[in-house]
């Protein structure tokens, strides 16, 4: 892993906050990569068993193909589907829940409410979502906030900016660990 950490370049902060940093993922390997650290700092801690993780970007930017390699990286074996369509898919791994959203589809935010996701929300376990937007402010607050994005001005069609803001104790702690990871210091 450490070769592929060196495809993530560290960029000085877009956003002036102490809770984000930016990073350029030079293609999937990098991004693989970046989500396998991820999934080690998850990993490091009880308290991040139950962290929530909201995912932003246009269509494309990566979103889906970031939560397939950390669910691998977790331990999910077999076929991730995206849940674009079911809207939620869930997992586990040695009792370990995890629930993966996609709210893109979502016309009204009443829909969360309707399908009983709050219940799921206030449950134990780690939460990932797409489009959290969709789904109005009816979300808890995510701890951390993953927005992809294809910058212009890469060199690569492959490259993804990935800026990841906190919200949260527990995800500026998160954070914290995570703005470390192009160093190659995973915990």
């Amino acid at each position: 892993m450490g070769n592929q950490l060196a495809l993530i370049d560290s960029h000085p902060l877009i956003v002036e906050s102490s809770n984000a940093s930016t990073l350029v993922l030079q293609g999937e390997a990098a991004t693989q990569a970046w989500a396998q650290a991820l999934a080690q700092v998850l990993q490091s801690a009880p308290v991040y068993r139950n962290t929530f993780i909201a995912l932003q970007g246009e269509l494309g930017a990566g979103k889906t193909t970031l939560v397939r390699h950390l669910l691998h990286a977790l331990g999910v074996t077999g076929r991730i589907k995206s849940p674009t369509y079911a809207v939620v898919e869930p997992y586990s791994v040695a009792d370990w829940a995890i629930w993966h959203f996609d709210f893109y589809r979502f016309e009204d935010p009443q829909e969360w409410e309707d399908a009983g996701f709050r219940d799921i929300f206030a449950s134990p376990g780690l939460k990932l979502a797409e489009w959290p937007d969709k789904a109005g402010g009816l979300l808890p607050p995510a701890d951390l906030t993953l927005h992809l994005q294809v910058p212009s001005q890469l060199q690569s069609d492959d490259a993804r900016s990935l800026l990841l803001s906190a919200a949260t104790p527990d995800g500026q702690a998160l954070a914290a660990l995570l703005q470390h990871l192009p160093q190659g210091r995973v915990p």
